[in-house]
């Protein structure tokens, strides 16, 4: 039976590789399929097909799809009121002629919009002005779409979505997460800013030598007021300082946002544009989201359970030395929706991994954080990586190789971190 699901699951990543079936579809007819295999009833029981899978699975993450669509809306909110484009263009007039500061301008600008949505949202609200202008500076366009990809991916493990979905998809508290992100954070800063620095010392183009075939500039929509600036910080600080839960954390900003930047009169037609944009923006994930949520439930059941631990336990390296150069060689796995892709078939690998008792549950949160910090940003089929190329004016494999030794860097930093951490205690060779 266990083999049977492990050839299930190399289906699933064929069909969605070669992109016959959409990520979130794949999801679900894999969720059936291991139900099937496991032997679960269609109906009736609480572990049945119809309840514990499709009814179940499909609400496991639903404080994840909130915080994403919270996310969403204050993403939308920075977007329309301006205060992301004043923070790029402040950066901008600051940084002058000079390459580096405008790079790091943007980098830092990149990881306050990553820490309030990801995907291509987040690279939007930072690339539409950023990316022109560290060309113009002459950074070469793989450089310039590296760097805001490089700050969203430095940002993440201080979003607050990414820790709700850790939290509901693994099954460990916020806090436990909240720790786990915080210690990444450093990580992925520092080798965020050696990439600028390297990229920015490799010479410059002049910017009448670049032809860029990208979208038309938005029409600009004035600086936002000063006070507005630190919207991204007010869930942060929430969250962080205060340790307010998340979804008070992320309405905290939007509200900030909203009175901040919005004469009374129009507080309602604002607030309800980009409410409905917002659901724009957060369809795709949460359709994700829901498929992600009936594949935990699936290899969650008691037949699947009992059939796939004994093999991944058997292949699984043991001691925290194998278990960093086994899972850091691995990490190519988590591009092109790979198996160890956290938001695709890499959830049901990690729910295998703690129902199992195999790592320890703060060290399999470890592991698929650390592997999330290196498709965010170098996996050319994620929406921020093909969004950022293009606009560059180059081709996503471009920017994934500028970016791949960077990012599997910091991938490698994160699971060093987590052994140590959460497994050299128990296990220290």
């Amino acid at each position: 039976m266990g083999i049977a699901i492990l050839i299930l699951m190399a289906v699933g990543v064929l069909l969605m590789l070669t992109r016959i079936l959409p990520t979130a579809f794949a999801l679900a007819l894999l969720a059936l399929g291991i139900a099937l295999i496991s032997g679960s009833p269609l109906t009736g029981a609480k572990d049945s097909i119809l309840t514990g899978v499709l009814q179940n699975g499909a609400i496991t993450l639903a404080a994840t799809m909130i915080a994403v669509l919270l996310g969403s809306w204050l993403g939308t909110l920075l977007d329309q009121t301006g205060i992301g484009g004043t923070l790029v263009r402040k950066i901008v007039e600051f940084g002058g002629e000079r390459p580096a500061v405008v790079a790091l301008g943007v980098f830092a600008v990149s990881i306050l919009c990553g820490s309030i949505t990801g995907s291509a949202p987040a690279a939007m609200l930072a690339g539409v002005i950023g990316i022109p202008a560290m060309i113009a500076v002459g950074l070469r366009p793989v450089a310039a779409a590296g760097t805001v990809l490089m700050g969203i991916s430095a940002g993440s493990p201080l979003e607050l979505p990414v820790w709700q979905f850790m939290s509901d998809a693994l099954g460990a508290p916020v806090s436990e997460v909240r720790t786990v992100m915080i210690r990444l954070f450093p990580i992925a800063l520092v080798v965020g800013i050696a990439y600028v620095l390297v990229q920015t010392r490799r010479g410059a183009r002049h910017a009448w030598a670049v032809q860029l075939d990208r979208p038309k500039a938005r029409v600009r929509r004035g600086d936002a007021p000063w006070y507005a600036l630190v919207t991204p910080l007010i869930p942060i600080v929430l969250a962080l300082g205060l340790t307010v839960p998340i979804v008070p954390s992320l309405l905290a900003g939007v509200v900030y946002a909203l009175i901040t930047t919005t004469k009374w009169g129009d507080l309602n037609e604002r607030a309800l544009r980009s409410l409905y944009k917002g659901f724009e923006v957060a369809a795709p994930p949460i359709a994700l989201f829901v498929a992600i949520g009936m594949l935990l439930a699936a290899v969650k059941l008691p037949g699947a359970k009992t059939a796939l631990t004994p093999i991944v336990a058997a292949i699984s390296p043991s001691g925290p030395i194998w278990f960093v150069i086994v899972f850091a060689a691995l990490v190519p796995l988590c591009l092109f929706r790979g198996p160890l892709n956290v938001f695709g078939l890499g959830a049901g690998v990690a729910g295998v991994l703690v129902t199992g008792g195999i790592y320890p549950l703060t060290a399999v949160v470890g592991l698929m954080a650390s592997y999330n910090q290196v498709f965010s940003v170098s996996d050319p089929t994620s929406t921020q990586t093909v969004w950022a190329a293009q606009y560059a004016g180059v081709r996503p494999e471009r920017s994934m190789l500028s970016t791949l030794p960077f990012t599997w860097l910091v991938g490698l930093g994160g699971m060093v971190l987590t052994a140590v951490l959460y497994l050299w205690v128990d296990h220290p060779l």
